[in-house]
């Protein structure tokens, strides 16, 4: 099965424009979510949106930063797997289902534990277990599949404008033309410090939250400390998922168009895909971050390069 190029028209040869477009202009899909909450061993929980068609193959989808179940992203490819035979789990992390989550905690881009709950819940009810993860949860994915011998229970993983070296990704986004995308990232997050503050008033303090310019200052006065690491650029090394994908044991693919506003191009895992004969990468000329879009169609072009890539991984074949 072959991938198509992403050839899209001339105003969306731009990352800024295909990105915005895809974000605020693209339509909805409308689905049947029904909602399961997933408590957790330490008195938390999980809430997952499920369609469930009593297919035999299951795809988790993993949304970004300050993302939901509800990201067009996320429905767009609920819509197009659950079409064509898939049953769908789209993952709300801590926190980002609408109602905040019990404990200290909340969710980063390395918290793989929790998608290890996720998987073993349903590891036992289907043939089949696809991981696909979008920006912060492509991240989380290939990290998932590659820190562990995750073979037995996956049997292939898509990671989409993903940033795989997190220091890198998250200076790009303290850059000038990337300053409209930091500012609405830090409303929801700031928004969560201050009901996390109600909950651990002694642990999240807000004294100088409004101080935080930056992602990466957020992540050094926030994400950080609270999930049990030294600092940002300690978090960043942990868990930049570059470093796993040489081991990942599923066959995966990583889709980051080069004018991604988000991720600069220096550091896209060329190399670490080359080590792994399982891994490939696709790196359009266009395409922006999480956008694709093709215009006054129903699915984006990585919707359908989804599609092809599970299908090509399945055995279950429709």
């Amino acid at each position: 099965m072959e991938f198509t190029e992403y050839e899209p028209t001339l105003f969306l040869k731009n990352g800024h424009i295909n990105t915005i477009y895809a974000s605020l202009c693209r339509p909805a899909h409308v689905l049947s979510f029904k909602r399961e909450k997933l408590y957790t061993p330490d008195d938390d929980f999980l809430d997952l949106d499920t369609l469930f068609k009593n297919n035999r193959r299951l795809a988790i989808l993993c949304h970004g930063l300050e993302g939901t179940s509800g990201s067009k992203y996320i429905l767009a490819t609920s819509s197009i797997l659950s079409k064509n035979y898939w049953d769908i789990v789209a993952v709300n992390y801590r926190g980002c289902s609408g109602n905040i989550n019990n404990q200290v905690r909340m969710y980063h881009s390395g918290a793989t534990d929790d998608l290890e709950l996720v998987v073993n819940l349903f590891k036992d009810a289907y043939r089949e277990i696809h991981l696909v993860g979008f920006s912060l949860g492509g991240n989380l994915v290939l990290k998932y599949c590659g820190e562990a011998d995750r073979s037995q229970t996956i049997k292939s993983v898509v990671a989409i404008s993903t940033p795989t070296n997190l220091k890198a990704g998250s200076l790009q986004l303290n850059t000038p033309s990337n300053l409209l995308y930091t500012k609405k990232f830090l409303a929801t997050l700031k928004e969560k410090i201050r009901l996390k503050h109600a909950q651990y008033p002694e642990i999240y303090k807000v004294e100088k939250l409004n101080e935080i310019k930056t992602v990466y200052e957020f992540d050094d006065y926030y994400t950080a400390p609270i999930h049990g690491f030294k600092n940002a650029d300690d978090y960043y090394q942990k868990c930049s998922s570059a470093q796993f994908i040489e081991s990942i044991k599923n066959p995966g693919l990583i889709i980051n168009a080069l004018d991604d506003p988000f991720l600069p191009n220096e550091f896209y895992p060329f190399e670490e895909v080359r080590n792994n004969k399982l891994m490939s990468i696709l790196s359009p000329k266009n395409g922006g971050h999480v956008g694709f879009v093709k215009f006054g169609k129903k699915y984006y072009w990585s919707d359908e390069q989804i599609k092809m890539f599970l299908e090509k991984n399945s055995e279950m074949p429709m």
